[in-house]
């Protein structure tokens, strides 16, 4: 602690102490007189700065620096002591002469310096003589630490003939010694391995081009840079980078064909599209910078075409039109090859293209026949007889050969056949008259077969518009509703009328409209044409009377502009209203229809009132038959009947099994059977019985009586369905029970007794239970 702080702390405490004025300023007098006294006594350390080597290796300890007080009399009596980071361990002081010394060897890398304090006390009074004071031992660097390259290994990238100082990559070396002492950590850099394509700047590691280099020639390189350290002096340490250097391809190469000369051949039937042979241009480039296009120069581009395959840089040659051995053998076309992509940096050495000659001969084929047109139009006069001449078509077979050509037509099967054809000569001619109303164009296809080769087949198609004449006469499009009032004035437009015409006119349609001349005298109408093809109707007179005449008809000539022209005479029915300005279209045509049938309109009106009473009568009649038929069908022995059936729900087992239907489940009162009432069963069966007996079954009663019975199942709703019914005539002698049936008894149903069934076993338990009922249900 120096006195000045000292001073300036007790000036302060002073000024704190509780007291008057006048012995404030008394203290702090004699207290800056004291301390002035004090400051005049020079005393503290005396020391230099403490350095230490690394990596120092010694048995004893190596003495590196001392700490000393100046009221150190070297008698004895002070005594120094080391406190800190190491002390003890790594760093010992003499206590008598307070020197210092380090006991291991130490790493700058790991710890570069060490803080430590020391302290001098009396050993008489052990009180301080020097304050504790800090001081640092700083650790001295000797290169110790090769440089490193922490990235490597390096991959780089450039464009081939790169101009010499491009700018490749760099590489950074890093050391592990103190940059701030000597020259350790500082690193040169050299080039092992690369010259003399490649150099690097010895202070900043970055590596540049040293010449232009090609892609083509060699298009990766390894370099090998050093790095070494005390700026490369005797001793330093070193070490090495590998760096990878690629070139990347640029468009310094021109496509070139290997062939001065292609031969090709194509066959002269070979359709269009047909590939006729491939080229190729090489080019020492790589990726877009070797695409190029094909094109064909010359003449021949109208018969062959050239398109490129970007896969693989070949130019494919096709047929973009048909060849004919017959008219031209052989061709020679100038194929052209060029980059697609083009450095321009590098159009001084030349154009980026090459030029190659193709030469391609036609193979002769069997041509099929050829025709003159590929389609033809002709023309007919409709109505011409059978048998007429239409036209002719040819066809020649274009080999050297010149086969003989048949001709015919191609009839589809669901058309009639209208033309034939000379299969001689082409000349086609009509098999019946032709109405262009019907078809005013026909086609048809025309083939021609070599004779010598029938698979050499050719088509041509054949147009044939059949010629309008004049034999339709102009006509009304509809039926005209005319209608006028009866004070209708003279010179009033009643109604517009055209024509139509079925036949065509080259020049277009012109119709011209009269009256005709037997009307042309008290017809009370006139008719004007406007000469557009329609025509007006006026009236010729005021007022008309329908009480007197209801109906005019007038005879209408249409004459078209035919050759030669047509006239037709049409009808128009004009109706008397009895309006007074506007006409009522269907008031008009109410009066006329009931004109038509002779009634007024109060005879009308009577008819239509019967007709209604009479529906009126016959909804009613409906109604209550309906009503009536809502009624159960059933009569009152439903109850009875239902109270005699077992219902049940497993299915029948014979006879012997009486619960074999549900009657109830049958009956549908959607479906009912046309009732008939049933005669009285016993009387009726017992009268058949006898009958039965003296006829034997063959007879006719017998059939009858079977017949009127099975029909009356079928027809009566109340009965069980057929398929339940069980008959008991005679199970044989071997039955206990003998004969069930009850056509030998002439007594009825009431007077019987069937107690006896209970004795027939269980079987019959249930019969027998019914008929008991029955009879307990009579009593």
């Amino acid at each position: 602690m120096n006195f000045s702080a000292l001073l300036h702390l007790m000036v302060m405490l002073v000024q704190l102490w509780p007291c008057s004025p006048s012995a404030l300023n008394s203290s702090i007098q004699n207290t800056v007189q004291s301390f002035t006294a004090a400051q005049r006594v020079k005393r503290g350390w005396l020391w230099e700065p403490i350095f230490v080597t690394e990596e120092q290796i010694s048995r004893d300890p190596v003495y590196i620096g001392q700490v000393k007080s100046d009221l150190d009399k070297q008698d004895g009596n002070l005594e120094y002591i080391l406190t800190g980071e190491g002390a003890g361990s790594i760093f010992v002081i003499d206590e008598y002469n307070g020197k210092i010394y380090v006991t291991q060897k130490l790493d700058r890398e790991k710890k570069a310096f060490h803080i430590l304090r020391a302290q001098a006390i009396n050993r008489s009074t052990q009180l301080p003589v020097e304050p504790e004071s800090e001081f640092i031992i700083k650790v001295r660097d000797i290169n110790d630490n090769a440089p490193q390259f922490l990235d490597g290994p390096y991959v780089a990238t450039v464009p081939e003939m790169s101009p010499e100082g491009t700018s490749v990559t760099q590489v950074t070396a890093t050391d592990g010694d103190d940059p701030s002492f000597g020259n350790s950590a500082r690193l040169l850099y050299s080039l092992v391995q690369g010259q003399p394509y490649f150099s690097v700047e010895p202070k900043t590691g970055v590596i540049r081009m040293a010449a232009q280099i090609d892609r083509e020639t060699k298009d990766q390189y390894l370099v090998i840079i050093q790095a070494k350290d005390m700026v490369g002096q005797p001793g330093a340490l070193s070490a090495t980078a590998t760096v990878t250097i690629n070139l990347s391809d640029i468009n310094d190469n021109p496509p070139k064909f290997p062939q001065r000369l292609y031969h090709m051949r194509v066959s002269e039937d070979a359709p269009v599209g047909t590939t006729v042979g491939k080229v190729f241009a090489e080019d020492s480039d790589i990726g877009n910078n070797a695409a190029m296009d094909y094109f064909i120069e010359g003449d021949s581009s109208d018969v062959f075409d050239i398109i490129t395959n970007n896969e693989t840089q070949e130019g494919i040659i096709l047929l973009k039109k048909r060849v004919d051995y017959e008219s031209k053998r052989r061709y020679s076309i100038h194929v052209k090859a060029v980059n697609r992509y083009i450095n321009e940096s590098f159009l001084i050495e030349g154009p980026f293209e090459d030029t190659t000659i193709v030469k391609i001969n036609v193979e002769d084929a069997d041509e099929p026949p050829v025709f003159t047109s590929e389609n033809y139009v002709m023309e007919l006069l409709e109505g011409a007889e059978s048998g007429s001449l239409v036209g002719v078509v040819t066809a020649r077979d274009p080999d050297d050969d010149e086969s003989p050509v048949r001709y015919s037509i191609v009839h589809s099967t669901h058309l009639k056949r209208l033309f034939n054809i000379n299969e001689h000569n082409g000349t086609i001619i009509t098999t019946e008259p032709l109405d262009r109303e019907i078809a005013s164009w026909h086609n048809i296809t025309v083939t021609a077969t070599e004779t010598r080769n029938p698979e050499k087949i050719s088509e041509a198609n054949v147009y044939i518009q059949v010629l309008d004449v004049n034999e339709d006469a102009p006509e009304f499009p509809k039926n005209y509703d005319t209608f006028v009032c009866e004070n209708a004035v003279s010179g009033q437009l009643i109604q517009s009328i055209s024509a139509v015409d079925k036949d065509d006119s080259q020049e277009g349609h012109h119709f011209h409209f009269s009256l005709a001349e037997e009307a042309t005298n008290g017809s009370h109408f006139i008719v004007k044409d406007n000469q557009d093809n329609t025509a007006g109707i006026f009236t010729e007179k005021s007022g008309f009377r329908r009480k007197e005449q209801v109906f005019f008809y007038l005879p209408i000539l249409i004459q078209d502009n035919g050759t030669p022209p047509l006239t037709s005479t049409n009808t128009l029915t004009v109706t008397i209203c009895s309006c007074d300005t506007e006409v009522n279209t269907f008031y008009c045509q109410y009066e006329a229809f009931m004109y038509s049938l002779g009634l007024s309109t109060e005879a009308l009106v009577a008819v239509l009132a019967c007709i209604l009473i009479f529906l009126v009568f016959f909804l009613a009649i409906v109604t209550i038959r309906q009503q009536k038929k809502k009624k159960s069908p059933f009569s009152e022995k439903m109850e009875e009947f239902r109270e005699n059936i077992v219902s049940y729900d497993d299915e029948g087992g014979g006879e012997e099994d009486t619960e074999a239907f549900d009657i109830s489940a049958l009956r549908t009162r959607t479906v009912m059977r046309t009732h008939k009432p049933r005669k009285k069963v016993v009387s009726e069966i017992q009268s058949l019985y006898r009958q039965s007996l003296q006829v034997g079954p063959d007879s006719a009663i017998f059939r009858q009586f079977i017949s009127e019975k099975l029909e009356e199942a079928n027809t009566d709703p109340r009965v069980p369905p057929y398929d339940s019914l069980q008959t008991y005539a005679f199970e044989g002698t071997g039955s206990l029970a003998g004969s069930l049936s009850s056509l030998g008894s002439n007594t009825s149903d009431m007077d019987q007794s069937y107690d006896y069934l209970a004795d027939w076993g269980p079987h019959f338990k249930q019969l027998a239970g019914m008929y008991t009922s029955q009879r307990s249900v009579g009593d």
